[in-house]
């Protein structure tokens, strides 16, 4: 078998704070690289040469599972049905939908008339994609009056996304295509508008752009341009489609701006003045703003309203006051009604409350764990809400359901075509007990007659960054490693808002080290148990949870047979140094500022993984990459591959795999993403001695 590849060192070296580091890989990234998120063909000559040196050997390494690659990806596509479709989504006199075709990689959006009528394909996805080597469908969005249909699509994985405008009386383009947005637009009431988040040069949105129907781009009139480099800008508008709204936010602060939808030329106006460590969102009905904020040290969020023509911050009046432990997720205002979703101890519900006298009342669910989405709809004036529900166990259910009558609807259980028998599968929550006394979620997936005696192997999912909440939903793809006798399990760590807010707040900056001791107590827990084979546990992560392999990996890589680190975000201290990147700026609230603070810097460093790759005996790692990735750029986890070769006494194999036409998400289409997860469940069982 070929050796691998040896990357040549340089002797960059970068001061800060007093303190020298030597990188001797900082040759990996390339100066052009915003050229190369662009266009992957201006990637130097010699860090494409080592790539692919990497990729050959991988592929020569994983060569003894080629063919379990081939069944797995069977498998998993055969839990896909070739031809799907969404529950239809109504709105005035049509109802919306998306829908797949047999053999069809990307969506088609359709729609249907209401009161019945042939359908018609607005856009087809495959017909977009023909002769791309890369193409993502971004937003998507008809206009007030049903005439236009604003979409975005990526053609190279790095998601600056081109706008367009397509006449649906025709089915042709418009001639004024927008580029280098971040997404979909949003549009007037009059549908002869549509609003738009521009990107700069390093891919950060800065500006809001209005554009009128049928003009020329080079026309469009900037209507808000942020300054901060530290905040994320979004679009969107009000459920009942009164506002436009312009939110400004980073991890720890948001501030809103309003725009009249039937009134686009009017000034944004501006909700409440950014106030560090305040956030808040809108939405509004009957005049009245309802704001869901942790104003007032509200941590897990509270909801209150104020009028829409008086916003400002004195006149917010709470409406649902905070509980601690509860988090509010989202709320949605609808004509009648009050709508949100809250999680407490890990597991979510969705409340009504009556705007006419306050009645309130749950959605009830009776699952161990289990997972939910609630989905906003079109119409404002409506009594019926829609929501989805799975678990590991259960696939997927939509329904629809009357908050008048309290009734429930199926209206679409997700389809297995090669079959799914939830009665020969097992879900349960386990609480792991952390070091210093906190209990820590655990969610677990496995087969009723697998034997929980200690020999099981486990995958043992983590992301634990970001307040972002790791669901407990129906996973298709798992039941193929559960079928081979392992024991799937979904660490609820701190970073995430499993428990609330506090939960995130206990896993970010000075005391982000508990979310990776309490992946390795969770990974205690399930071996001292007898859940799982101690001697058979491989890690799995992705974007941030990659970071969390990293850092798990140079603290106790003795407790990991493997680790799965997709696109991973390992080189942490000399990203959150480079203030040119995307997301730097923005990141700081979330690991701090090591440019402007010395302690932030030795915090960062004392885990950065990449920072802290250390002469010892390591697990099998198995990383994942995207040349055009503008998250984490592909260069993170080549350098952390050059080093960990360069540095451990021992490791059975360090593999790197780049997808040289693919961004953060992998590869676009719907199939072809499976070929990926089944290279890493190959790499699972191979290592856990299933292959």
């Amino acid at each position: 078998m070929a050796a691998a590849p040896v990357a040549r060192r340089s002797d960059d070296r970068f001061s800060h704070h007093g303190i020298e580091r030597h990188d001797p890989y900082h040759w990996l990234r390339a100066d052009n690289w915003q050229e190369v998120m662009r266009d992957p063909a201006q990637l130097p000559a010699d860090i494409r040469a080592y790539l692919e040196d990497e990729n050959a050997y991988a592929d020569a390494r994983l060569e003894p599972v080629a063919a379990l690659r081939e069944t797995l990806f069977a498998e998993l596509k055969g839990r896909i049905p070739e031809e799907d479709a969404s529950v239809p989504m109504p709105d005035g006199p049509f109802d919306y939908g998306v829908r797949y075709v047999e053999g069809g990689q990307h969506p088609r959006l359709t729609r249907t008339p209401r009161q019945g009528g042939s359908e018609t394909v607005m856009l087809d996805g495959d017909k977009e994609a023909e002769g791309k080597r890369f193409f993502r469908l971004g937003g998507a969005m008809h206009s007030p009056d049903h005439r236009y249909l604003a979409w975005a699509s990526d053609d190279a994985g790095s998601e600056f996304y081109t706008l367009r405008v397509r006449d649906l009386e025709t089915g042709e383009d418009l001639p004024d295509a927008i580029p280098d947005t971040g997404g979909g637009g949003i549009w007037s009431a009059g549908s002869d508008h549509l609003f738009y988040v521009r990107l700069d040069a390093n891919h950060r949105p800065c500006e809001v752009w209005r554009h009128k129907v049928g003009t020329k781009p080079d026309e469009d009139v900037l209507i808000y341009r942020e300054s901060d480099p530290g905040m994320f800008m979004g679009l969107g508008k009000t459920q009942s489609g009164r506002f436009i709204v312009i939110d400004v936010h980073d991890h720890e602060t948001g501030e809103v701006r309003l725009i009249p939808a039937d009134d686009p030329s009017a000034e944004p106006r501006l909700v409440a003045a950014r106030e560090a460590g305040i956030e808040y969102g809108i939405d509004e009905a009957g005049g009245t703003l309802f704001i869901r904020t942790n104003a007032d040290e509200a941590e897990d969020f509270k909801i209150m309203t104020a009028p829409a023509d008086a916003p400002g911050r004195e006149n917010w009046r709470d409406l649902i006051p905070h509980q601690a432990g509860r988090y509010l997720l989202q709320a949605t205002a609808y004509k009648d009604h009050l709508v949100w979703m809250e999680r407490a101890e890990g597991l979510p519900r969705i409340v009504v409350r009556r705007h006419a006298d306050g009645a309130t009342h749950a959605i009830a669910f009776e699952e161990e764990a289990y997972a939910l989405g609630l989905s906003d709809g079109y119409e404002f004036e409506t009594n019926a809400l829609r929501f989805s529900y799975s678990s590991m166990t259960t696939p997927s259910e939509t329904y629809d359901y009357d908050v008048v009558t309290r009734e429930r609807t199926l209206r679409k259980r997700q389809e297995v075509p090669s079959g799914h028998n939830p009665a020969l599968y097992e879900t349960r929550r386990v609480f792991a007990p952390a070091r210093d006394g906190e209990t820590i979620p655990v969610t677990l997936l496995h087969r009723k007659d697998a034997p929980l005696d200690g020999t099981a192997p486990c995958l043992l999912y983590g992301y634990g960054s970001y307040g972002i909440t790791i669901p407990a939903g129906f996973n298709p793809n798992a039941l193929s490693l559960a079928d081979r006798g392992f024991v799937y399990a979904v660490a609820h760590i701190r970073g995430g808002r499993d428990k609330g807010q506090r939960w995130y707040r206990e896993g970010k900056r000075t005391k982000k080290v508990n979310t990776f001791t309490d992946f390795l107590d969770a990974a205690d827990y399930l071996a001292s148990e007898k859940i799982v084979d101690p001697a058979r546990i491989i890690a799995q992560g992705g974007s941030a949870g990659g970071m969390l392999m990293g850092a798990i990996a140079n603290m106790a890589p003795e407790r990991f047979a493997g680790i799965i680190a997709e696109v991973p975000f390992v080189d942490v201290l000399t990203t959150m140094l480079d203030d040119t990147l995307p997301l730097t700026p923005p990141e700081w609230p979330e690991w701090g500022n090591p440019i402007e603070n010395h302690a932030d810097y030795r915090t960062i460093a004392a885990y950065s993984p990449y920072d802290n790759v250390a002469a010892k005996d390591y697990p099998a790692i198995l990383a994942v990459a995207g040349l055009t990735d503008p998250r984490v750029t592909y260069w993170e986890p080549a350098k952390w591959v050059a080093k960990l070769r360069d540095t451990v006494t021992h490791s059975p194999m360090i593999l790197l795999k780049t997808n040289m036409e693919a961004g953060h998400a992998g590869a676009s289409g719907r199939f072809d993403r499976l070929k990926e997860v089944a290279l890493n469940y190959a790499f699972a069982l191979m290592i856990a001695g299933k292959a």
